[in-house]
């Protein structure tokens, strides 16, 4: 039986991905900062007796992280999911909140994978799933801190697949575009942001970036979830995995043409002029 440890598994993607893992039949370690807000994950896994343990974890906290990772021969699949956003004008950002954020979404796989991988390169076997976004490979207005997380999270990934392939280790990406889950609810944003025309302007961006998945509702998170397992789990997949008609749409475009095209290209598709 394959052993999971997943990051940030009380919501969204981490939940998900929890529940899917098990329900194939591993064990899944859902981890998360507050106990209490896995109650409705602990709920799910006991009405459909679902090989799920529950472990508190802020990967903000080292000592936390050596608590709960305190075995690394324990577990034998690492997804780095637990992460969030800060969203501002560059000018808005402050030392704290730029500090902030890569704490959670760079610091924290770093202290994850760091106190595993030193058993696993002996042991000759692990897989590390780092969850990361679209703002991993192009950087929005007014997301700046975020993708320079996920940018950082990237380069991070892509080294360590170079230093510990060869050691019987794999590392993947899962790159998810706009989906439905709670993860704009923990957006946080300067002091300054609310009623700034910086707040005004990132809106409209926002509003005109529902045109490239058709205009519609955010899509299921569901497919996301199942890209983490599939990474989690099946060696032919590739290094990074984009996830979404509008983070598939954005990359191709972004990778066809000049910076200046592009931007372009996205002004004129997402009718986003000054």
């Amino acid at each position: 039986m394959t052993r999971i440890l997943i990051t940030g598994s009380n919501s969204g993607f981490g939940r998900l991905a929890a529940l899917s893992l098990a329900r194939e039949g591993h064990q899944v370690i859902a981890t998360m900062r507050t106990l209490a807000k896995g109650a409705e994950l602990r709920s799910t896994a006991e009405d459909e007796g679902l090989p799920i343990e529950i472990r508190q974890l802020d990967v903000c906290d080292p000592d936390s992280v050596e608590a709960c990772i305190a075995d690394p021969l324990d577990i034998d699949v690492l997804v780095n999911n637990a992460g969030f956003e800060v969203q501002g004008a560059i000018e808005q950002i402050d030392d704290v909140l730029m500090q902030l954020q890569f704490d959670t979404n760079v610091m924290g796989p770093l202290r994850t994978m760091r106190a595993v991988l030193p058993t696993w390169c002996e042991r000759g076997s692990g897989v590390i799933v780092n969850v990361s976004s679209i703002a991993g490979r192009v950087a929005p207005p007014y997301g700046g801190a975020y993708s320079a997380s996920k940018h950082a999270l990237e380069a991070m990934s892509e080294s360590l697949h170079f230093e510990v392939s060869q050691l019987g280790i794999r590392v993947h990406l899962i790159e998810p575009g706009r989906f439905a889950t709670g993860f704009q609810d923990n957006i946080v944003n300067p002091a300054s942001w609310t009623g700034s025309a910086q707040e005004q302007r990132a809106l409209a961006f926002r509003n005109s970036l529902t045109s490239l998945d058709g205009g519609g509702p955010p899509s299921d998170p569901q497919a996301v979830a199942d890209a983490i397992a599939r990474a989690a789990t099946d060696p032919s997949m590739p290094f990074r995995t984009l996830v979404g008609e509008d983070a598939a749409l954005i990359d191709a475009t972004k990778t066809s043409m000049s910076f200046e095209d592009f931007e372009t290209t996205m002004r004129t598709a997402l009718d986003w002029h000054d």
